[in-house]
This record gives structure tokens, sequence and C-alpha cells, in this order.
């Protein structure tokens, strides 16, 4: 009798349960090293980014991210350099590996009114291609 109890809840659970679980890996940028949890195959990516950044605070892992999922992309650096739209299923990529990455923020400049994006710091002078193009123009005397 005991084990017809079992029987139905097992029965019960797997009823429940939509599609194939998957074991993902997600690397947030700036971390140590990835974050690893199972979940479903039909989970959206704006599901598992908020599994992600729950699962990286509970760890306690720096730097320290926040909790809005809005303000995070998630990318998967085998299919493209596209980021994964949040209504997409999980499963659908086809692979296992992701990458979570802070979106850039965008500011309007109030000259001409266009959005351009603050992310990526920018120097006004030098920076590596002067350096790399003042390299390449040295000339090396041989003796």
């Amino acid at each position: 009798m005991l084990l017809t109890k079992n029987n139905n809840k097992r029965s019960q659970v797997s009823s429940k349960v939509v599609g194939n679980r998957i074991l993902i890996n997600v690397t947030v940028v700036g971390s140590a090293g990835p974050i690893r949890f199972v979940v479903n195959e039909v989970e959206t990516v704006a599901g598992v980014v908020d599994t992600a950044l729950k699962l990286y605070a509970r760890e306690g892992r720096l730097p320290v991210l926040g909790f809005n999922c809005n303000d995070f992309v998630l990318y998967c650096p085998v299919a493209g350099t596209e980021a994964l739209k949040p209504w997409e299923t999980i499963g659908s990529v086809g692979v296992r590996n992701f990458m979570l990455c802070k979106k850039p923020k965008e500011v309007v400049d109030s000259d001409d009114g266009k959005s351009v994006a603050s992310g990526i710091p920018r120097k006004s002078v030098g920076g590596w291609k002067a350096w790399f193009n003042k390299s390449l123009n040295l000339k090396v005397s041989s003796n």
C-alpha cells in the first residue's frame, strides 16, 4: 500500500513538469565563474535571467548586480553576437552555455538629439589605436 502512494505522487509530479529539464551555465561578466542551475526547456529567457540574478545574489558574489532583470541581456556566445530576446524559450537556442551582461545605458546627446551608448568609455586623444600605429612606425635598426 505504501508503494502505491509513492507511485501516485510521482505521477502527479511528472504531470506538472512540461518539457525536458536541462542544466545550463550562465557566466556573469566580471564574476569569477559560471552559475549552474537546472531549468525547463520551455522557460523564457527573461525567467532564466531572473533566476540567475537571484542565485547570484544568494551566493553573495561580487560585483553586486541588483534584481532588475530588465537591466540585463543574455547572450549565447556560440550562436552569434545578438542578445537573446526575453520571450524566446531557452531550449530553442540549442546550447547550454550563456553569458549575462548589463545593458549599456543610452544617453541623449543634447547637441544633435541622438542617443549614444555610454557603457563604453571613450578617450578623446590617443588610445590603443594611436599607440599601435605609433609602434608600427618605429624602425628597427640592425647593426
